[in-house]
């Protein structure tokens, strides 16, 4: 009887153990220690505080602006997409901050995932690294989509070639007007692996690369907004508002339009442009200043951005009403240029400038996610979440090279054979459950580690964070139900991988 009573009691006590370990944190002096460590797996420190803007910028501005915008013109809320920016830029305004404070306080890798096993523990970490594969490798997969979409464009307006055959630059799951089944999307493919071999070369070449694009970029928006301003036809923005409808694509999928959910749609969809700012934390290891320099990289770029934003997307609705952005013989993924040659007459030289600019800001905001997400899971294969493959640096380039080429494969699987549409929802529902944790780890720091150094302190708190939870929330909530289940499969599967490999091998658990 004592006998079964006293192992009754040591089978509750390692159980108790066992769950309470789940919530392991990973302490502050580890983590400050952990960035300024050097030797032959510390990554090299090439990067300024405009050099993080620079990179900021190009991985914000990209397919998010040149496809999900027009997207959300026709699906959700038609003029009132401005509206949806607006909002999305307040979540990530608010989100930013958070990651400004947490950045310059613990300037490691990671992003998400370090602030969150500094706060809430080994589990919740693994949640958030897992979900960060939505944001990082996902979102390379959607703008490797939108690229092959641009390059066709390029192929038939530009050059005036026939253009790649529907069946070799689209998804098994996707079918044309003509009923021509996709097979698999070559140039995203193609593209995925070209950034991934720049990207294993040296992130001191792959940000020369970037400002350049970036430099390019920013020069198109702006002469997009300049001259489409004059072409703005007040009669497609009235209302600006719609009335709350239901609008089916040719896919079959319905989506709600105008009134408050169509905004709230809106911005979720629209949500995909601004993902790109937090990547910039995630470059903390491969920064000069980091605690200077980590808050003026993020919110530089997303104040930026979203100036452009608005201003872009006032222009574009004003160009064309909703039922052309409906439209799929209309340009498709590539209806901002279709947009410009039906309403801006005499610059069809723009729309050509425009396609070859877009084909290199992809090309740039590809490559940062392609950076973010090594860097992720560099940071958990130094915890041993992941196998050390991740986190081996290369002895002449200093890049976590096994890491990329992994993550080369996972991309180039969703780039080659899921469809964009897809991919596109998943990544933000991702990345605003990411900011939500973020905005929560800041309140939970601010309670436990008083007295942590704090280059950038986050205004407000706990105001501010609760306001980016409230707000990512309502885009979540936003984006629908098919996107939550998508959310919850795939966090299913994370848990997979951390039961079976992850929770092992962690070293904080068995150190």
């Amino acid at each position: 009887m004592r006998l079964s009573l006293f192992l009754g009691n040591q089978t509750e006590t390692i159980n108790q153990n066992n769950f309470m370990g789940l919530f392991t944190k990973k302490s502050i002096d580890i983590l400050l220690s952990e960035a300024n460590e050097t030797g032959e797996n510390s990554l090299k420190r090439t990067l300024g505080g405009w050099g993080l803007i620079a990179l900021g910028i190009g991985a914000i501005i990209g397919a998010g602006l040149f496809v999900r915008t027009a997207a959300a013109i026709a699906q959700n809320a038609g003029p009132s997409v401005t509206i949806g920016f607006l909002v999305a830029a307040l979540g990530c305004t608010f989100a930013g901050l958070c990651y400004a404070e947490l950045s310059s306080s613990i300037p490691i890798s990671g992003s998400a995932y370090t602030y969150t096993y500094a706060t809430m523990g080994e589990f919740l970490a693994w949640i958030i690294g897992w979900d960060l594969v939505l944001e990082y490798a996902v979102g390379a997969a959607t703008v490797g989509i939108a690229w092959s979409e641009y390059l066709n464009n390029l192929l038939v307006e530009v050059f005036h070639l026939s253009p790649i055959p529907y069946e070799w630059c689209h998804s098994p799951f996707q079918t044309s007007v003509d009923g021509v089944n996709g097979i698999i999307n070559l140039p995203a493919l193609g593209i995925v692996v070209l950034l991934s071999l720049l990207l294993i070369r040296g992130i001191k070449e792959s940000t020369l690369v970037n400002n350049f694009i970036v430099i390019l970029k920013v020069a198109i928006v702006i002469l997009i907004i300049a001259l489409g301003w004059s072409y703005i036809n007040p009669a497609y923005h009235t209302p600006y508002i719609p009335e709350a409808t239901k609008y089916t694509d040719h896919h079959g999928t319905t989506y709600n339009f105008g009134g408050v959910m169509g905004i709230l749609g809106a911005a979720g969809t629209v949500f995909f442009a601004f993902i790109g700012f937090d990547a910039v934390s995630t470059a903390a290891q491969e920064t000069k200043n980091p605690k200077k320099d980590m808050p003026f990289g993020i919110l530089g770029s997303l104040i930026i951005c979203t100036l452009l934003y608005v201003l872009f997307s006032h222009v574009l609705s004003g160009l064309a009403p909703v039922d052309f952005f409906r439209d799929p013989s209309k340009g498709g993924e590539a209806s901002v240029v279709a947009a410009i040659k039906e309403a801006m007459h005499g610059y069809g030289w723009l729309s050509k400038s425009i396609t070859v600019a877009i084909l290199a800001g992809f090309s740039s905001v590809i490559l940062v996610m392609l950076l973010g997400q090594s860097r992720v899971f560099y940071s958990m294969s130094k915890d041993g979440l992941l196998p050390k493959a991740f986190s081996d640096v290369h002895p002449k380039y200093k890049t976590p090279y096994k890491g990329n080429l992994v993550i080369l494969i996972l991309v180039a699987l969703f780039a080659a054979f899921v469809p964009g549409d897809v991919v596109g929802h998943m990544t933000s529902i991702g990345t605003l459950f990411a900011f939500m944790l973020v905005c929560i780890a800041v309140i939970i720091l601010r309670k436990k580690e008083p007295n942590l150094p704090r280059q950038f302190k986050t205004p407000l708190v706990p105001l501010i964070p609760i306001l980016g939870v409230l707000s990512c929330g309502a885009m979540i909530f936003g984006l629908g139900w098919e996107n939550w289940a998508r959310l919850i499969g795939w966090l299913a599967l994370g848990f997979i991988i951390y039961f079976g490999y992850g929770k092992r091998h962690s070293k904080l658990r068995n150190k």
